[in-house]
């Protein structure tokens, strides 16, 4: 457990405070590095992860972890094929000792979300995570209620079980700035994994990586130090390039043409861009490199492109599609 601690404070940088927070959840979650720099980088560029991957790889642990070291306010939401909007957004209760109602706010107004299998969900629960992604407000009845400043949707999908599923729409896929994939951990890490779960069992386990946790105001102003930081304009436009390629892909390579069959909305220029910055700032570097844009291109396409049927037909996938790119659209 964390012990209670002041906030960040001005004797320490926010990047120094944010190394701090990746080496707690490093130390509590093993095996998920690439999980972690990607919910840091969702965080500091105000967007939401979508994670894909077998059960039991501390999916559900890594943001409750995540929540702890922030000092926000978390909820998982594990969603089902009988759920309702109002189980998500909240409703009027009618109060019998003032003839009126009053809105008893839902588990959308924390800051930290885990919506688990969301693809169980029905169109009508979608439709009201999709305006709370999207808006960062929810809407019941005639009235408009806003969300936290700091607010996250870190959603999971399973991909081995389909029976029972929505398939997400396109809309609602554009409004994740990243789809992460997780994989099993190696053997070592197994191993320290089990040790790990003997000492929580035995109440011996002590956290001591994380120092001090961050507010929800440390977030906001590392967000500002992230877009301050130096965007050189042929990155700028090496960004542009990679996601036009998914636009006119025949005015790159003739078979990128012969496998997509709709690319990247321009959410995916925005994303890929506060994600290259963030991942800069992450490293302690003051500018963004072409090797930070190659490193979050596949994340932020991986569920933003759809293939053409004779590709799929061929066994061609997406990250062959991004690959293409990549060597197609020549780096600054």
């Amino acid at each position: 457990m964390i012990e209670s601690v002041p906030p960040a404070t001005e004797t320490r940088s926010l990047q120094q405070a944010m190394e701090e927070l990746r080496s707690y959840l490093q130390h509590e979650i093993l095996g998920q590095d690439i999980l972690i720099e990607r919910m840091l980088i969702a965080l500091l560029a105000d967007g939401h992860l979508l994670v894909e991957g077998p059960p039991g790889l501390a999916k559900t642990r890594a943001i409750k972890t995540l929540a702890r070291g922030l000092q926000g306010s978390f909820q998982r939401l594990q969603f089902t094929p009988d759920m309702l909007p109002s189980d998500l957004t909240g409703s009027d209760i009618y109060r019998p000792e003032t003839s009126s109602f009053t809105f008893q706010r839902g588990p959308l107004f924390h800051q930290l979300i885990l919506a688990d299998e969301i693809n169980r969900a029905p169109a009508k629960v979608q439709s009201a995570l999709l305006e709370a992604m999207a808006e960062r407000q929810i809407s019941v009845g005639n009235a408009t209620y806003p969300l936290p400043p700091m607010f996250m949707v870190m959603a999971t999908q399973n991909p081995l079980e389909h029976e029972g599923t929505y398939p997400l729409p396109e809309a609602q896929l554009d409004r994740f700035m990243l789809h992460v994939l997780v994989d099993y951990p190696d053997r070592a890490t197994l191993r320290l994994i089990m040790a790990l779960a003997r000492q929580e069992a035995m109440a011996t386990h002590i956290s001591a990586a994380m120092i001090q946790p961050l507010t929800a105001e440390n977030m906001l102003a590392a967000r500002q130090e992230v877009l301050g930081l130096t965007l050189v304009p042929s990155v700028e436009e090496y960004i542009a390039a990679l996601i036009d390629a998914t636009h006119r892909p025949a005015a790159y390579s003739s078979q990128l043409k012969s496998w997509l069959r709709w690319g990247a909305s321009p959410r995916a220029a925005l994303a890929l861009e506060r994600g290259a910055r963030a991942r800069a700032w992450l490293q302690h570097r003051d500018y963004v490199s072409p090797e930070d844009v190659q490193a979050l291109l596949p994340d932020v396409l991986r569920h933003r492109l759809l293939l053409d049927y004779s590709a799929q037909a061929q066994g061609v996938t997406v990250a062959d599609c991004i690959n293409e790119i990549l060597s197609r659209v020549p780096a600054p």
